[in-house]
């Protein structure tokens, strides 16, 4: 019989890092996940960051806004650093929901591009993003096995 790993829920605009074999979960609701980890030293990060249109102002996003997930997309890949210092070979899962008809979708977007960029310039290898409408969704990241699984 095999114990399950320790789960950690990850909240709204909130990051998480582990090197040891944990579950991070994150519910995603107009949100997208970032799931980073290291292939060989097995350590992980899920950056949970929200999609929120804001009334009566630019649709795609305010600076301001892509300012702080900027900020705490290196925070999370900094903090991803400082505990693996040795990971050299990153790969990154990024999971999206947001419905159809919101009007958050095209700040969702303009974070994407941001992400991906982000990913582009430190080098880790992103796999396509997983983008969901319908229901909310559930992420479930096991970075020490390099895990996702979305429900």
């Amino acid at each position: 019989m095999t114990d399950s790993p320790r789960e950690i829920l990850i909240g709204a605009d909130e990051f998480d890092v582990v090197t040891d074999d944990v579950l991070l979960r994150a519910r995603l609701n107009c949100a997208l996940a970032v799931c980073l980890f290291d292939t060989v030293e097995q350590a992980g990060a899920l950056l949970h960051l929200r999609c929120v249109a804001r009334p009566g102002g630019n649709p795609e996003a305010t600076d301001t806004t892509l300012a702080t997930e900027l900020l705490l997309l290196d925070r999370c890949v900094e903090a991803l650093r400082a505990a693996a210092p040795q990971a050299r070979a990153l790969k990154a899962r990024i999971v999206v929901h947001v419905p159809a008809q919101s009007s958050a979708r095209r700040a969702c977007d303009t974070m994407l591009m941001l992400v991906e960029h982000f990913m582009h310039d430190i080098s880790a290898e992103l796999a396509p993003v997983d983008f969901g409408t319908a229901e909310p969704r559930e992420v479930l990241f096991r970075p020490s096995m390099g895990s996702v699984q979305v429900r």
